[in-house]
């Protein structure tokens, strides 16, 4: 493809600059081979002349069309260099917010300095088992592969996180360890919490706060995390590297110390550390150097706290902890010594009191102590000296050992973390992660930058020859031709820095020199390297440093302080000081040396030069460094390796802002740029066919299909490009060189562009030709109308004149009329008042008598009742004066008999032992009795507080009824009121011609009727009042009982919670037990390995042919209960042959015998024929009649037992109180209790105690009942008051004809009320009374034909004989013997196929078999062998479920139990039974969901599909074996048809399919939210023709109403977000209105999502999401991303009756229940 073709106008281009490293252009005219320039024009507008390099003729680089940008993986991208990508990972990670992107092989992480929700455990579940291209880029996807792979290939595997300072190395490692901790499940206790309860100990001791980095981790680490065969973690190991020691005691300005002295010093008030005499971080030196003791955000005291918890989980006790403790404080007190200078050369300390604290704390003298820090020792051949040092050797001294001392701590922890870690199970794999310092280069760099840097020259290289090696398998694989693609090879730098007379070996050899410093090595380095090593440069300025060109940059390096590092000295007689310690914990810091010492001194004793040797021993950081590195790089070339690369965005740390100029320098420093340079000079874009020929089959044409899809892309292909070197046909796929992607997508663009133009001309041609047809077609309607108003307005105008005639006629007669009528209703008004008031006359004076006679006869009662009040008070008291006299008598003849019975305690001394054990022996007894007394007191207070509270309550009620009833009996009153009055007014009209001779003495009267009727109103305003205050009254009740009926709404909303809430702990209790089974099991299985050491491939075979034996066994069962279902169907059959074989000889046998007997008249003689058969019937008949006659007695012993009951309780209650009594009174107690009568009593008494406790349950239970019963008739009666009280209101504002009329109406409504309830009752009786006709008949018939056969028996020899058989009738119960319980469930439970119960049986038939023997148990009044039935089947029950998921003991067969006692536990049972159905389910449909809803593309030619890098995406398209909506809905048939057939209950089946249905949704809504590539306008589509399938499939078997499709809602919802247009203010409100069941961060994260998959389509803008997330931040919502999947809703098992007769089951004999008996 030439250069015209793709630098042609309004082509992009990239053009480098100073500030954001490249900046975007675009072409203004075509290039054409040969210009000097390029015409230019800037974003901004600006236009620019770029110059092209003739030498060269370079051109700038191309830019990406726009629908590959923002793609997951960089190496998708057509055109790959250094802007695409630095512009993809900017566009991800600030428009799109998206921090993890693929580039090939590696994940890239930038560091967001934001907290994210997408780690919690929802996300984790989501990308368990996913393929790493399916999901968007994340680390937890990467943990997943290498998982995965390990599993797979049983390969360890590693993951390798680095990068600079800052870049969030730490925070990866930590979650990739979390996802692995998450996903195994360990076989041993704890172990995930363990494993990663070392990260906040390694993080206190080893990370701290850099210029860069909050928590920058100053190590770099290597954790194995180890797996067993069933890929459980077992346990982890941790290496670490090059700890920095020097930040111990010195740290720069912004910087802080290892984070533990701070949680130290924050932590100094507690009890435990006031030893330690610590203060606040600005008190000690090695703390407040860097000037910078607090992190924002960071609470150093919770932290320590944090630190304590993860020691204890580790198994590091409390007594170690605070050991720690002491030396790290130690070493704080240590850095606060002052040093003073005596001379130039002499220094000394005195009374320091941190170097006592130091010393106390460490157990160590302090004058030893402080000698030895300001001297040394010095030893020769002959001699040793002591040397005091000056004041700066001094210090450094110390500083050393303060250095040496938190090394060695830190060595001790990670060994003791590592030996908690460690499992007595084999280690089978590991993952291993590790964490390790990126490529580093500052102002000055000295020996760690040095030693880092090499380590990052070692990890490059191994990257690069795995990126090579898997280029080169891929195009192997496809077999295409491929040449060798030339990769920068670090060895040289690398050679450098380790071979022989290297870097380091220069700086070794310096090191055993006495008089070796920086300013020799350096000389020596430039003598030696300087020529020989184009990688090492000597700087112009300087002779004490040296420039090595690694691999991301040259690196300056300072040789100052190289050898004092690289030796790591620390004076001797310190340490010797430190070992002669008190001090457990640091005498073990310090062991290893004297180890390393002692085999030394061997060693040099056999030789003959101990000190030379000695000093040989001792190895010098870079060696120890060269090592451990050496030994990594081993590990890792052992191990699968997978890469992140940590990305630093800015240095202010910054929320998702990307530093351009930052962010170049770390992609080049970490190869990010080298992977895409390796990528470009091969093939890097890859297609299936299938792929290609989906995206640009627009390019072909109908003639270019083929069938043959290979051979139709190569045929487009050699048409489109005509240089085959630009790409290659491989096996599977089409590979692409850069750049050939961008073509075809301009083709493809340029193609439907055209065919966009074609079809806008047509429909613009059809909407311009609709417009004028609508306007001609309007312009004839208008006309029409027009002329049509004309002409109904004329007639209008003639209609108006004759109507106003009518009306001014028909107005005059109005007039009149209505004068009329004034004048009339004036006449009539006037006469209904007179009459009205001479009536009410007459009735206030009958009135007025009836009261004066009432209150005559209340005055005189009470007259009455005083008078005789007065004549008791008096009697009372006399009485009580002459009882008082009678006491005091009484008292007196007491005390004189006291008297006598002290003289007689004298002269019977002798007695007084005796008498005082059975006195004491009666205190116990009366105190036994005593508290018998106050319980039974206390309960028949008690019992009489109840019936009290029940009778007052039953009172109330009663005159509430009786009131009820007096109003009711005051209506026939009023209605003879009212029919006398009527009878009056008929007096008062015969005497209308005397009223009219009387109207002058009428009209005197006048003025006294007006006072009359003035006080009559006053009265009826009162009852006016009165009848408004019971409104309000019945207004307040009717208030309480709206608020009643929300209280108990609100009591149900409880309830629901509560229920959800114990069905959840339920679960995780039964999760827990079968835990606990499992770990007993481990346990015993670890014991009987630890007993018998067997050896492997030994074991390993014999596993092997157990398998295979096993899987024989199996196969023998399977045939064997084939053949003997198949013999016993044989031998059934054969039996009903021969049994029908003898019936019928029977019967012709019989009949033959009748025949020829009974012609002669004779009775069947003894023996004969007839004579059996006779005889058998009477047999059965006479086996019945016992039967009858033993349940007829039982029944009557069981009603005299309890009538007898009853009266025995009655007296004693009755008697009770008196027998106490006088067992406490009697003074003969001993001579009672000697015939034991003392205990039957205290026996019989406990017996009324058991006896009354019965019957206070039994009336307890009854007395609910009839408060329930009475409560309904209060009920009942109030409404009735109600509505009495509202007609008598309504009737009181109605005149006296229509208040008689609604009377009558009411008691009509009455009567006819109480008739149909007569009725109803009458109809029940009817009902029961031919219910027991039947019966009854049904019992003569069988009396009769008793009767019958007995008659015909003992009938006399001349009568013929008539023989009736009798079938037998079963009782619904099966017999069965103790003990064959665990054989019934066995055949039952156990050993039942479930296909067989669903296609044979009756559904339900196990359930029914046991509770039939649960009858027989029951009836026969075994409570243990009902006990015993229940909790076999139970725990059978539960031993099924833990193995699968039950189908044949459905959760309807339980409710048949559910009459019995144990209806709580088979209630937890069926929700557990439930749970492990909908468990079931979801571990069937996980896999289906996401690849039918989501993936398969059922619209063919909606989505089209988008180029993809190296880590391919499922496909989308359909090929033989994937998974379509069809399977899905199949599956949910054949989930729908089993529930059918096992006969479980159709709101069971309801909750259930609702239940998958929102599994459905929350699987496919959290994959959405996961997968950039599924988030389009065509995916929207897909999905919603997804779901109206679903819906389809609800409607077609009547499941509408079952809540399915509104768990649906946030799938739709998400859908139409897809679809819907979001641009404008309005768009975001119609969103925000529209999404109501997502939450704003599923809202953001979709459109954030949102990929346009063709060039018409657009991105969503950030302000456009800013708006969304403006308009939604006042909603009150959870902030959870994922919806979650594993939420299972609260079930509600409703009881149906059965419709199955017992006594009509039959039991199949395939069920091999021969030793049950029906009865």
């Amino acid at each position: 493809m030439a250069a015209a073709e793709l630098y042609s106008k309004y082509a992009r281009v990239w053009l480098p600059d100073a500030a954001e490293v490249w900046k975007s252009a675009e072409l203004t005219k075509d290039y054409t081979p040969g210009d000097q320039t390029l015409s230019l024009q800037l974003e901004d507008g600006t236009k620019v002349e770029h110059k092209i390099d003739p030498r060269t003729n370079n051109l700038p680089p191309l830019r990406n069309p726009d629908i590959l940008v923002g793609e997951n993986d960089l190496t998708a991208l057509s055109y790959l260099h250094e802007p695409a990508v630095l512009h993809n990972l900017k566009v991800r990670f600030m428009d799109s917010k998206l921090i993890y992107t693929y580039c090939g092989i590696v994940l890239v992480a930038i560091n967001p300095y934001e907290r994210l929700p997408i780690y919690d455990a929802g996300i984790i579940n989501a990308y368990s088992g996913q393929n790493m291209g399916d999901m968007d880029p994340h680390i937890f996807a990467v943990a997943e592969e290498a998982y995965k792979q390990m599993a797979r290939d049983e390969r360890n595997q590693s993951i390798i996180v680095s990068g600079e300072s800052g870049a969030g190395k730490t925070v990866s490692a930590k979650y990739a360890m979390r996802y692995f901790a998450t996903v195994s499940s360990s076989g041993e206790a704890n172990v995930e919490e363990r494993v990663l309860a070392s990260s906040p100990i390694m993080e206190a001791l080893g990370n701290a706060k850099t210029t860069r980095n909050d928590n920058s981790s100053r190590f770099g680490k290597y954790i194995e995390i180890g797996f067993d065969t069933k890929c459980c973690i077992t346990g982890a190991n941790m290496r670490t590297y090059l700890l920095e020691k020097s930040r111990v005691v010195f740290q720069a300005h912004g910087e802080r110390n290892y984070h533990i002295f701070y949680q130290l010093c924050a932590s100094s008030h507690l009890p435990e550390f006031k030893a330690f005499r610590l203060g606040c971080a600005d008190d000690f030196h090695c703390t407040n150097q860097g000037q910078s003791p607090v992190i924002d955000g960071v609470d150093d005291a919770k932290e320590m706290c944090n630190t304590r918890r993860s020691f204890s989980l580790l198994g590091i006790g409390e007594s170690d902890q605070m050991e720690i403790y002491q030396i790290l404080s130690a070493i704080l007190h240590l850095s606060n010594v002052e040093v003073k200078d005596q001379s130039a050369d002499r220094c000394s300390i005195k009374d320091d009191v941190h170097l006592m604290v130091f010393c106390d704390l460490m157990g160590v003298p302090c004058e030893e102590m402080a000698h030895w820090l300001c001297h040394r020792k010095l030893k020769t051949t002959t001699e040793t000296f002591v040397k005091p040092v000056p004041k700066m050797n001094a210090i450094y001294g110390r500083d050393a050992l303060a250095k040496h001392i938190y090394a060695r701590l830190f060595s001790w922890i990670v060994d003791s973390i590592n030996r908690a870690l460690k499992s007595a199970v084999k280690q089978h794999s590991f993952i291993g992660v590790l964490d390790i310092y990126g490529f580093e280069t500052f102002d000055i760099n000295s020996f760690e930058q040095f030693c880092i840097n090499y380590a990052n020259e070692k990890l490059q290289q191994q990257f690069n020859l795995h990126v090579f090696k898997l280029e080169q398998e891929e195009y192997m694989k496809e077999e295409i031709p491929w040449t060798l693609i030339d990769f920068y090879d670090n060895q040289p730098c690398i050679n450098l820095i380790e071979a022989k007379l290297g870097v380091l070996d220069l700086l070794d050899e310096e090191c055993k020199m006495p008089k070796g410093s920086d300013e020799t090595w350096a000389q020596k380095l430039y003598n030696t390297l300087l020529k020989q090593n184009a990688h090492f440069e000597k700087p112009r300025l300087s002779n004490r440093a040296f420039i090595i060109h690694h691999f991301a940059d040259k690196v300056e390096y300072q040789c100052v302080g190289f050898l004092e590092k690289n030796k790591d000295t620390v004076n001797e007689e310190q340490i010797n000081v430190l070992k002669n310690s008190k001090f457990d914990l640091l005498l073990k810091l310090f062991e290893d040396d004297e180890k390393a010492a002692n085999s030394s001194n061997k060693l040099t004793s056999s030789i003959g030069r101990a000190g030379s040797a000695k000093k040989d021993t001792k190895k010098t950081v870079g060696l120890q460094f060269r090592q451990s590195l050496h030994l990594l790089m081993e590990t890792l070339n052992a191990t699968t390796p997978h890469y992140v690369r940590c990305i630093k965005p800015n240095d202010h740390k910054a929320p998702f802002t990307l530093d351009p100029v930052r962010a170049v320098q770390q992609l080049r420093a970490c190869g990010i740029l080298e992977t895409i340079r390796i990528s470009a000079a091969g093939f890097p874009s890859r297609w299936t066919y299938q792929e290609f020929f989906s995206r640009y089959r627009v390019l072909m044409k109908q003639k270019d299909l083929l069938p043959d899809r290979k051979q139709a892309c190569k045929n487009l292909l050699e048409k489109l490009i005509k240089n085959q070197e630009k790409y290659q046909f491989g096996k599977n796929k089409i590979f692409f060189r850069a750049g050939q992607v961008a073509f075809l997508e301009k083709l493809r663009s340029d193609k439907l562009r055209t065919a966009c133009v074609c079809i806008q001309k047509t429909i613009r041609c059809w909407l311009e030709r609709k417009k004028y047809l609508r306007m001609r077609e309007s312009a004839i309607t208008i006309q029409k109308h027009v002329r049509g108003h004309q002409a109904r307005c004329y007639a209008k105008f003639l209609r108006q004149t004759r109507a106003a005639i009518i009306i001014q006629r028909n107005v005059r007669m109005w007039s009149k009329r209505k004068l009329y009528q004034q004048q009339r209703s004036a006449a009539i008004t006037v006469q209904c008042f007179w009459r009205a008031h001479m009536a009410r006359k007459q009735y206030y004076k009958l009135m007025y008598e009836k009261k004066a006679q009432v209150i005559q006869k209340w005055v005189r009662g009470w007259l009455a009742r005083q008078h005789y009040k007065c004549i008791l008070a008096a009697i009372i008291l006399l009485q009580s004066c002459v009882r008082r006299m009678r006491a005091k008598r009484e008292l007196k003849k007491l005390k004189v008999e006291a008297r006598s019975v002290e003289h007689f305690k004298k002269l019977n001394i002798g007695m007084e032992n005796k008498i005082m054990q059975l006195q004491h022996k009666i205190n116990e007894q009366q105190k036994e009795n005593r508290e018998l007394s106050e319980k039974l007191s206390v309960m028949e207070k008690a019992q009489t507080m109840e019936i009290e509270r029940q009778s007052s309550e039953i009172e109330n009620l009663r005159r509430s009824e009786q009131e009820a009833r007096a109003k009711a009996e005051t209506l026939p009153s009023l209605l003879e009121q009212l029919s006398f009055l009527q009878h009056e007014l008929e007096n008062t009209r015969r005497e209308k011609e005397d009223l009219e001779e009387q109207t002058k003495v009428y009209k005197e009267q006048t003025e006294q009727v007006v006072d009359e009727l003035n006080t009559k109103n006053n009265l009826l305003k009162n009852d006016v009042d009165e009848l408004n205050k019971q409104i309000i009254e019945q207004a307040q009740q009717l208030t309480e009982i709206q608020t009643n009926v929300e209280n108990t709404k609100q009591l149900e909303q409880d309830l629901t919670e509560e229920r959800s809430r114990y069905q959840s702990l339920l679960s995780e209790h039964l999760h827990l037990e079968e835990r606990h089974r499992d770990l007993k099991e481990q346990m015993d299985l670890n014991t009987d390995e630890t007993q018998t050491a067997v050896d492997l491939p030994v074991l390993l075979k014999l596993q092997r042919r157990m398998k295979e034996l096993e899987q024989e066994k199996q196969s023998l069962w399977q045939q064997l209960d084939k053949r003997e279902e198949d013999q016993q169907e044989k031998a059934k059959r054969q039996e009903l042959e021969s049994e029908n074989k003898k019936l019928k000889q029977d019967l012709n046998e019989l009949r033959k015998s009748l025949t020829n007997e009974n012609s002669d008249l004779v009775p069947p003689a003894p023996g004969s024929l007839p004579y059996k058969v006779l005889l058998e019937q009477l047999n059965s008949s006479t086996e019945e009649l016992e039967m009858r006659k033993e349940e007829v007695l039982l029944l009557r012993s069981h009603l005299v037992r309890q009538e007898a009951l009853k009266h025995k309780l009655e007296c004693l209650k009755m008697n009770f109180h008196v027998v106490m009594l006088q067992l406490l009174r009697s003074t003969d107690i001993h001579t009672l209790n000697e015939d034991g009568e003392l205990w039957l009593a205290y026996e019989g008494l406990k017996e009324t105690n058991r006896l009354l406790e019965c019957q206070m349950h039994e009336q307890e239970r009854v007395h609910n009942e009839r408060y329930m019963k009475l409560v309904e008739e209060m009920n009942k009666l109030k409404d009735e008051k109600e509505q009495q009280q509202k007609m008598l209101a309504q009737s009181l504002l109605l005149p006296e004809d229509a208040r008689i009329e609604a009377t009558l109406k009411l008691e009509i409504t009455r009567l006819t009320r109480e008739n149909l309830e007569l009725l109803e009752q009458q109809e029940k009786q009817d009902k029961t009374i031919r219910k027991l006709k039947k019966q009854l008949k049904l019992y003569m018939k069988k009396v009769e034909d008793f009767e019958g056969n007995h008659k015909e028996l003992m009938s006399p020899p001349g009568r013929a004989v008539n023989i009736t058989r009798k079938e037998k009738e079963y009782q619904g119960m099966l017999e069965y013997k103790q003990g064959d319980e665990s054989r019934l469930l066995k055949n039952l439970v156990i050993d039942l196929k479930p296909r067989g119960v669903a296609v044979s049986f009756t559904p339900g038939l196990p359930a029914y078999i046991i509770f039939m023997c649960v009858r027989y148990a029951d009836i026969v009044n075994d409570d243990q062998r009902v006990s015993t039935l229940l909790n076999s089947t139970i725990s059978s029950i539960k031993g099924v479920i833990k193995v699968q998921c039950i189908t044949s003991i459905s959760i309807t067969k339980i409710s048949a139990c559910y009459v019995c006692k144990y209806q709580q536990v088979f209630g937890d049972l069926a929700i557990q039974i439930y749970r492990q159905l909908i468990k079931c389910m979801e571990d069937i449909l996980q896999p289906l969901i996401v690849s039918s809803m989501l993936e398969h593309e059922t619209i063919q030619g909606v989505l089209g599909s988008k180029p993809t890098g190296l880590r391919k995406r499922s496909t989308s398209f359909s090929e033989e074996g994937a998974v379509t909506m069809e399977v899905l809905l199949q599956r949910l048939g054949l989930f729908h048809t089993t529930m059918s057939q096992h006969g479980m209950d159709s709101d069971l089946v309801k909750q259930v399919v609702k239940q998958q249905f929102y599994i459905i949704c929350a699987v496919t809504l959290n994959h959405l939210l996961l997968r950039k590539d599924m988030c389009s306008w065509g995916k929207g589509l897909q999905i919603r023709y997804n779901v109206w399938q679903l819906e389809e499939w609800l409607a077609e078997r009547e499941l509408t109403d079952c809540g399915a499709k509104e768990t649906l809602e946030p799938l739709i919802q998400a859908a139409q977000l897809l679809q819907i247009k979001k641009k404008t203010e309005a768009d975001a409100q119609a969103i925000c209105n529209m999404c109501t069941a997502l939450t704003t961060a599923q809202i953001v994260k979709v459109l954030t999502l949102y990929t346009p998959v063709i060039d018409f389509e657009e991105r969503v803008s950030p302000s456009f999401i800013t708006t969304i997330k403006n308009l939604l931040k006042d909603r009150a919502e959870s902030s959870t991303l994922m919806m979650d999947a594993k939420k299972i809703f609260t079930v509600t098992l409703p009881f149906t009756p059965s419709s199955v007769a017992l006594d009509t089951i039959q039991i199949p004999s395939s069920l091999n229940l021969g030793f049950l008996t029906r009865i």
